[in-house]
């Protein structure tokens, strides 16, 4: 595989490469495919994070022995977590089990046109979808979760939206890419926005699909293969 883009960022974790080895499996029946991508989102979310995110001082606290610490927080504190329908919702509880705190959901809904494969939004309930400068309505980092990142059009989309809704930084997590499409997905905003992936394969289909892939993570995770 040749280089990656400055911004984008594969795993070399030895627990998500068997993880995903696994993952691949059509043998994987629908719980441990959907126990899989929440321990691979949980892996890749850890490594991303630890990056992404500072630590500050908080407030003075207290032991249940009396001795007094200084707290922590993370900084940027105006985070959200963006799952592209349907399959990124598969990666949102690992992504909040890294938080210290709740952060809010806001989902994307977009579909290949299955002739050009070009992204077709369908749903957006990003708070007051309208370009705007204001810090209560947008947010500092949007955490994009989407299992596969395939011709990199829906990513890129993704990234796009979010850029006119007004996050300041987008990190986009996802558990395989194709190496074309994270390239592509990685040039919509360079200075932006930080993609990790936990495996990249090197070819797609005519139709669009990694190879060797996942095959459709959606289908797996929901049980609707065949549909």
């Amino acid at each position: 595989m040749a280089s990656l883009p400055p911004n984008a960022r594969a795993s070399q974790h030895p627990s998500l490469k068997a993880k995903l080895s696994q993952l691949r499996s059509k043998a994987a029946s629908p719980r441990e495919v959907k126990t899989l991508v929440h321990e691979i989102s949980l892996l890749l979310a850890a490594e991303a994070l630890s990056t992404a995110l500072k630590s500050t001082e908080g407030p003075k606290n207290q032991t249940p022995l009396g001795f007094e610490y200084v707290s922590s927080t993370i900084s940027p504190g105006n985070i959200c977590i963006v799952p592209i329908l349907r399959s990124g919702l598969g990666m949102v509880e690992a992504v909040q089990t890294m938080l210290p705190d709740p952060v809010p959901v806001h989902h994307l809904g977009m579909y290949r046109e299955p002739t050009t494969l070009d992204p077709v939004e369908y749903y957006n309930n990003l708070p007051q979808h309208i370009p705007s400068s204001s810090e209560e309505d947008s947010s500092t980092l949007a955490i994009v979760v989407d299992p596969v990142i395939a011709t990199g059009g829906t990513c890129a989309a993704a990234i796009s939206t979010l850029r006119e809704w007004g996050a300041k930084r987008v990190l986009v997590l996802a558990v395989v890419a194709a190496e074309e499409g994270l390239r592509k997905a990685a040039s919509e905003w360079p200075e932006g926005s930080e993609i990790w992936v936990a495996g990249v394969d090197g070819e797609l289909t005519k139709e669009g699909m990694l190879k060797p892939g996942l095959g459709d993570v959606g289908d797996r995770l929901f049980l609707t293969i065949g549909k």
